[in-house]
């Protein structure tokens, strides 16, 4: 195949200890398999907001990825930080720069997991610090089983891009969060919904393509998950 796309993967950040004395970048690989087997050219981002520009003139689209830490709540004017909430500050700093700067060149964004939870951010929302304390009867969004397998369903709304992507009224997805989207932003529309109502994605018709999910389809659990991927290359060609 020619013509990839460039697909700008943002990394996660590990402090000294474990594969390296000094300071690390990680990713999980099947981000990048999920990105080349549609088509696309994987690209790591790494944590540099004055950057950000010169690094969103050379991506094609952007995809914000997940990790086990939160968006600080300052952010979404939160005056109180849940006993849960753990910070990645660089990270969060630099993924904010490079999703606002690629919405303002109108150049595709994904936001996955964590991503779709700081992309509902930069798009004027709030979150739900500790689902266990705001949502009564929640599922178990920290899935006990293995990532790679199914966790619960969510329910794509109609008329939705996600609905348009995926061609289903329901998938089965992985789930590994503890927080998620409380008050979508002013243009925000919520595109999927898990069993107890929690928010499971989000978009803006506002842009070309700007689409958050809450779960992990670089997993590939759901046919749906791959249409994911094959939409944002393809809108990363127009």
């Amino acid at each position: 195949m020619t013509n990839r796309p460039v697909i700008g993967l943002t990394l996660d950040a590990e402090q000294p200890g474990g594969y390296s004395k000094y300071r690390w970048y990680a990713i999980r690989q099947n981000y990048a398999d999920a990105i080349a087997a549609a088509g696309g050219l994987p690209f790591a981002v790494p944590h540099d907001g004055s950057l950000a520009d010169e690094y969103v003139d050379r991506i094609d689209a952007l995809v914000v990825t997940g990790g086990a830490f939160d968006v600080d709540p300052a952010l979404y004017g939160a005056g109180d930080r849940h006993a849960s909430v753990t910070l990645k500050e660089g990270r969060t700093a630099a993924e904010l720069m490079l999703t606002l700067c690629a919405l303002q060149r109108n150049k595709p964004v994904l936001g996955i997991c964590g991503g779709e939870q700081l992309l509902a951010v930069a798009l004027g929302g709030t979150l739900i610090q500790h689902i266990p304390d705001v949502v009564a009867n929640a599922l178990e969004h920290e899935q006990t089983n293995p990532r790679h397998e199914p966790g619960h369903a969510v329910t794509i709304k109609q008329g939705t891009l996600l609905h348009r992507i995926v061609g289903t009224a329901q998938m089965r997805v992985n789930s590994s969060h503890h927080q998620a989207v409380g008050e979508p932003g002013p243009h925000t529309v919520v595109n999927a919904t898990a069993p107890d109502d929690v928010i499971e994605g989000i978009e803006d018709g506002r842009y070309r393509f700007c689409l958050g999910v809450q779960w992990h389809p670089e997993f590939q659990i759901d046919p749906g998950d791959r249409r994911i991927f094959d939409a944002l290359i393809a809108a990363a060609r127009q």
